[in-house]
C-alpha cells in the first residue's frame, strides 16, 4: 500500500511535498501538521483515519487537520465544478445546479472564513485564510471564464493548467496598447457588420453581432503563434461571422466582397461561384514581430461541420510536406456553431482522428461562437449534454467557457488554448458563449421563436461600446478614441465600396495558388487527350526486387514470406495480377519524386488480403513497408489503417489532396458501399468544388464492387451515384478490367498537368482470377484503354455485340467460352465518365453486321450505368438491355437467389429470345 494511498489523488502530490519538507525541517510547518505527521507511521502500513486503531496504533486526526481535508474538499470542488457557477452567459440567466459550492456542503461554515489554512499552499497563496483562498477560487473558476480539466489523466498536464490558472488568478494583465489593439479589431468587427446592415439591407450575411470578440481573439492568436514560430494557419469556420473574419484577420479586401454582395458575374465562364460566404481565402501576413505567416481558410459548404475533416488533412498536408522536423508550426483552428458541435456525428469522427498516426496534427484548437441557438431551435433541444462542448472531452481536452462580452476574457482564454497546444501537442476547446443579433439569416424575425431572448438582446448593448466603457472608466481611453477608429474605419470601407462599384465582373482567387501554381485546369476535351503513363522495364524490374524481398534478419509468419515472394516470381513468369498493378504503379511515382498516401479501412493489407504493404514482423509486430526502401531520393509512402469512419476520413483525405496535389492520394472503402456514409464530401466537395471554388483535387477512391452473392450490402459501390454526380469535366470515374490499365490509370493520375478526383470500382473477386493478369510489358509500354475491344472477335462473323464494364465482362468471357458463341464479341467501357463516345461508335462502325446491340450490368435496371449511357450517348437508347429487374436492395441474400438471377442476366445476353431479365 502506498503511504499516501488515503489521500484524493489530486492532493498526493501536496502531501508528499509537505511530508518531505516536515522530514527535512520539522519547525518549517504549521503546528498542526506537525502534529498530524508526528502522530502518523507512514513507514508502515498501520495507520488509518478518524480514529481508526489499525494493530493497537491510534491515528485520530486533529480537528485543524480535518478542517485542512474539508478545504481541500473544497479547492476541489471548484476545480472540478467551479465552470458551473460562472458568470459567463452575457444575456440570460443560467441553469441551476447543485450541488452549489457553498463551504457548508463542504463541512465548514462561516466562522471558518478567518482561519489559516496550509491549504492555500495548493494554490500557490501559501498558508492563508479562507475567505482569501475562497476569493481567489471565485476570480479563477467563477467569473469570465470556466474552465474544464480535471478529467485530464495527465498529472503533468493538469499541473501546467492549474499554475496557468493561478496566474493573475486567471485574469488577463494587457498592457494599454494591447488594450487598444483589442478595442481596434472590436470596433472592425462591430463597425464591418453596421456597414454591412446599412448597404446591403435584408441581404444575407450570417452576421458576427454578438460575437465579436471572435476577431480580437483570432488577431492574438495569430501574432502570438508567431513567436512559437508558427509558420502556417489553417481554419474552416462556417458562415456565421465568416465574411468579418474574412476582411479583418486574413486580409480580404472589402472591395471583392461588396463585389460579391451587387452579384456580379464571374470573370470566367466555366466557373459558377458559390454564395460570398462559402469562399476560401489564402494569404501572407506579416505579424507585429515583423514574421511572415501563411493564412488559409478553407471554402466550405452549408453543411457545417464538413469543412473540419478538409482543414485537419489540409494541416496534415502542409506538415508532412513542409515541416516534418515541427509539424506544430502548421496550426489548424476550427470554428464551430454550438448547435452544429453538438449535433453533428462528424464532429465526433474528427476528435477520435486527432490523435492517431495516420491523422494527428498536433492539435487543433477549436473555437465555438455560441449562440445559444440553432437556427430557430433552443439549446435545451439541441443537445442532451451540459454543455456543446461535451464531445471535446472524449479526448480529455481543456475547455473553457468565456463571456463573449468580456473581450479581455475572451482573448485571455485563447491565448491559454494556444499555450496549451503548443505545449502538449493535443486539442483544445473555447466555448464563446454570446448571442445571435439576428434571425438565422438578416431576413429572419427570431421574436417568433425566442421572443424573451431577443427582449433581452434588443437592450444589450454590443461588445465594442461595453469595452469602450471600461476602458474610459481605466482611463486607457477618452470618450473620442472610439468615435475616431470608427470613422476612419468606415471611412476605409466606403472607399472600398466605390471601387467595387466600378469593376464588372467577380474575380474568385484560388484557394492556396502557390500550392497549385504548376498546374493547369482542364475541360472535357483534355482530359480525353491520352497522357503518356509508360514506365521502363528495368526500372519496374528493380521496384518488384525491393518489394519482393523482406529483410533477412527478422522472422515473418511463412504464408506472408511466400506472398511477398511471390511478386517476384509474377514478374519473372510474366502475369502480374491486380496487387502488383497497384505495387508498380506506387513505386514507379514514388522513384518519380512524388508522394503516395493511402488510407482507409483495412488499407494496409487490403480487405481482401491482396495489399500487403505493410508487411509485421512476426514476433514483435514491427511494421515492414518496402516501399520505401527503393531508392535514396524517392518520395514518401504513407499507408495508414483509418478509424472505423468514412465521412471524417474522406474529408482529411480530400483536404489533404487539396493541400499536397502532388501526392496520389488515395482513399479506400472497405465495401464499395460503404462510401454512402461520406455522401457529403462526394456532393458537396468531390463532384462540385472545382465549379463552385475554382478548385482542383485529384483524390482516388477505390471503391470495392461486384455481385458475388455476398449480399446487397458486399455487392455494388452504387455506380449509379457518382454517375449522375458526373457533369462536363468535374471527374473520372472508371472500371477497370486489367492490371495494366489500372497500372496506367494511377499513374495518369500523376503525370497529367491538371488534377480531377478519380472514382475507381475496384474488383473483389478478380484480385485473384486466373485471367486477370497483364504482361510487364503491358506495364511498361502500354498505356490507359478507355474501352478494350474484343481481341478476338472476328467483326464480320459478329452478330451480337455486347458492351459492359468491369467484372461482369469475366462472366459473360466464361459463359461464351463454353457456348462456343463466335458470333458474339465483348467490348469493355473501362472509362465510365469522361464516357468515350467516339470511341464505342468506332466499335459500332467496326462491328458493321452485328444486328443485336447489347447493353449487360450485373446491376439492377434502376442501379448501375444504363442510366448514365442512355444520358451521355444516344445510341444507348436502342440498344437492348440484359441486367436484373429493377429492385429497391442492390443485391439478393440468399446465395441461391442471387445465383439464379446472375445467370439469367447472363442467359439473356446469350439468347435474345427470352423476355425477362431477373
Amino acid at each position: 500500500m502506498d503511504k499516501y494511498s488515503f489521500l484524493n489523488a489530486a492532493h498526493t502530490a501536496y502531501f508528499a511535498d509537505l511530508y518531505d519538507q516536515y522530514l527535512k525541517n520539522p519547525d518549517s510547518v504549521e503546528p498542526s501538521w506537525r502534529a498530524f505527521f508526528q502522530g502518523y507511521d507512514f513507514g508502515s502500513e498501520n495507520y488509518g483515519l478518524d480514529g481508526e486503531i489499525v494493530e493497537g496504533v491510534s491515528t485520530q486526526i486533529p480537528e485543524q487537520v480535518q478542517k485542512e481535508f474539508q478545504v481541500l474538499k473544497l479547492i476541489d470542488g471548484y476545480r472540478s465544478r467551479g465552470h458551473l457557477f460562472t458568470k459567463t452567459n452575457p444575456v440570460r440567466a443560467r441553469r441551476k445546479y447543485a450541488p452549489t459550492l457553498e463551504i457548508e456542503n463542504f463541512g465548514l461554515s462561516k466562522n471558518d472564513l478567518q482561519s489559516t489554512f496550509s491549504a492555500g499552499e495548493v494554490l500557490g497563496l501559501g498558508s492563508t485564510t479562507l475567505q482569501v483562498i475562497i476569493d481567489h477560487l471565485e476570480k479563477v473558476y467563477c467569473e469570465s471564464i470556466g474552465v474544464e480539466y480535471m478529467y485530464i489523466r495527465k498529472p503533468e498536464e493538469i499541473k501546467w493548467i492549474q499554475q496557468k490558472l493561478n496566474v493573475n488568478d486567471n485574469h488577463p494583465q494587457f498592457t494599454p496598447d494591447q488594450k487598444k489593439t483589442i478595442l481596434r479589431k472590436l470596433n472592425e468587427a462591430v463597425s464591418f457588420e453596421n456597414f454591412l446592415h446599412t448597404k446591403y439591407v435584408g441581404q444575407k450575411r450570417f452576421s458576427l453581432e454578438g460575437g465579436e470578440a471572435l476577431i480580437p481573439a483570432l488577431d492574438a492568436l495569430i501574432e502570438h503563434a508567431s513567436g512559437y514560430d508558427v509558420k502556417e494557419f489553417v481554419m474552416g469556420m462556417a458562415h456565421r461571422g465568416r465574411l468579418s473574419t474574412l476582411t479583418n484577420i486574413f486580409g480580404k479586401s472589402a472591395k471583392d466582397i461588396f463585389s460579391e454582395f451587387d452579384g456580379k458575374d464571374y470573370e470566367q465562364e466555366v466557373f459558377d461561384g458559390d454564395v460570398k460566404y462559402h469562399l476560401g481565402w489564402t494569404s501572407d501576413r506579416v505579424s507585429d514581430a515583423g514574421k511572415k505567416i501563411n493564412l488559409n481558410i478553407a471554402p466550405n459548404p452549408s453543411h457545417l461541420e464538413t469543412v473540419g475533416a478538409v482543414v485537419e488533412g489540409i494541416v496534415r498536408a502542409k506538415q508532412d510536406d513542409k515541416y516534418s522536423d515541427n509539424p506544430s508550426q502548421v496550426l489548424p483552428i476550427i470554428v464551430h456553431g454550438d448547435a452544429a458541435i453538438a449535433g453533428q456525428g462528424l464532429v465526433y469522427e474528427l476528435i477520435q482522428m486527432a490523435q492517431l498516426d495516420g491523422y494527428k496534427t498536433n492539435g487543433t484548437i477549436h473555437i465555438v461562437v455560441n449562440n445559444q441557438i440553432g437556427f430557430t431551435t433552443n439549446y435545451l433541444d439541441a443537445r442532451s449534454s451540459t454543455y456543446c462542448t461535451d464531445v471535446g472531452k472524449v479526448t480529455l481536452s481543456p475547455v473553457l467557457h468565456v463571456n463573449a462580452d468580456d473581450v479581455e476574457a475572451v482573448v485571455h482564454a485563447t491565448l491559454f488554448a494556444l499555450h496549451f497546444r503548443m505545449k502538449f501537442k493535443r486539442d483544445v476547446f473555447i466555448d464563446m458563449l454570446g448571442y445571435r443579433k439576428y434571425g438565422h439569416n438578416e431576413g429572419d424575425e427570431p421574436k417568433f421563436t425566442q421572443p424573451l431572448l431577443y427582449k433581452a438582446i434588443a437592450k444589450h448593448n454590443n461588445p465594442r461600446d461595453i469595452y469602450a466603457q471600461r476602458l474610459m472608466n481605466e482611463g486607457v481611453i477618452d470618450k473620442n478614441f472610439v468615435t475616431k477608429i470608427e470613422k476612419e474605419y468606415k471611412d476605409k470601407l466606403e472607399e472600398k465600396l466605390e471601387d467595387s462599384r466600378k469593376i464588372k465582373k467577380t474575380e474568385i482567387t484560388p484557394f492556396m495558388q502557390n500550392e497549385w501554381v504548376d498546374f493547369k485546369t482542364a475541360e472535357e476535351d483534355k482530359m480525353m487527350l491520352p497522357v503518356d503513363t509508360r514506365y521502363p522495364k528495368e526500372r519496374l524490374e528493380n521496384i518488384t526486387k525491393s518489394i519482393s524481398n523482406l529483410p533477412k534478419d527478422k522472422k515473418f509468419i511463412r504464408k506472408i514470406q511466400r506472398l511477398i515472394e511471390l511478386r517476384q516470381t509474377m514478374f519473372d513468369e510474366n502475369r502480374l495480377d491486380w496487387a502488383m498493378a497497384e505495387h508498380l504503379a506506387y513505386g514507379s511515382i514514388l522513384l518519380e519524386g512524388n508522394d503516395v498516401r493511402i488510407s482507409g479501412q483495412d488499407v494496409e493489407r487490403g480487405t481482401f488480403s491482396h495489399r500487403h504493404a505493410v508487411v509485421k514482423v512476426e514476433d514483435s509486430e514491427e511494421e515492414i513497408i518496402l516501399h520505401n526502401t527503393l531508392s535514396d531520393t524517392q518520395g514518401k509512402f504513407f499507408i495508414y489503417n483509418s478509424l472505423l469512419s468514412e465521412y471524417g476520413v474522406v474529408g482529411f483525405d480530400y483536404g489533404y489532396a487539396m493541400a499536397s496535389p502532388k501526392t496520389l492520394t488515395i482513399w479506400e472503402a472497405q465495401f464499395g458501399d460503404f462510401s454512402n456514409g461520406a455522401q457529403i464530401m462526394l456532393d458537396q466537395y468531390i463532384s462540385a468544388a472545382e465549379d463552385k471554388w475554382k478548385l482542383q483535387n485529384g483524390l482516388v477512391m477505390l471503391l470495392p464492387h461486384g455481385y458475388e452473392g455476398q449480399g446487397a450490402e458486399h455487392s455494388s459501390a452504387r455506380m449509379e451515384r457518382y454517375l449522375q454526380l458526373c457533369a462536363k469535366d468535374n471527374m473520372f470515374v472508371a472500371d477497370c478490367t486489367t492490371p495494366a490499365n489500372m497500372f496506367h490509370l494511377l499513374r495518369r493520375q500523376m503525370i497529367a498537368d491538371y488534377r480531377k478526383p478519380l472514382i475507381v470500382f475496384t474488383p473483389k473477386s478478380l484480385l485473384r482470377h486466373p485471367k486477370v493478369v497483364s504482361t510487364v510489358d503491358e506495364f511498361a509500354n502500354g498505356s490507359f484503354k478507355m474501352l478494350i475491344d474484343d481481341a478476338n472477335a472476328k467483326a464480320d462473323k459478329v452478330k451480337t455485340l455486347v458492351f459492359m464494364t468491369g467484372k461482369f465482362y469475366y462472366d459473360l468471357l466464361e459463359a461464351q467460352e463454353k457456348l462456343g458463341r463466335e458470333d458474339v464479341a465483348l467490348v469493355r467501357i473501362e472509362q465510365l465518365f469522361p464516357l468515350p463516345a467516339e470511341d464505342i461508335r468506332a466499335v459500332l462502325a467496326k462491328y458493321k453486321n452485328a444486328e443485336d446491340i447489347v447493353w449487360a450490368q450485373e446491376e439492377p435496371r434502376n442501379m448501375g450505368a444504363y442510366s448514365h449511357m442512355l444520358m451521355h450517348l444516344d445510341e444507348a437508347k436502342q440498344f437492348r438491355v440484359a441486367s436484373r429487374r429493377p429492385y429497391g436492395a442492390p443485391a439478393a441474400g440468399s446465395s441461391v437467389r442471387s445465383k439464379k438471377r446472375h445467370q439469367e442476366v447472363i442467359d439473356y445476353v446469350f439468347d435474345i429470345t427470352k423476355n425477362n431479365q431477373r
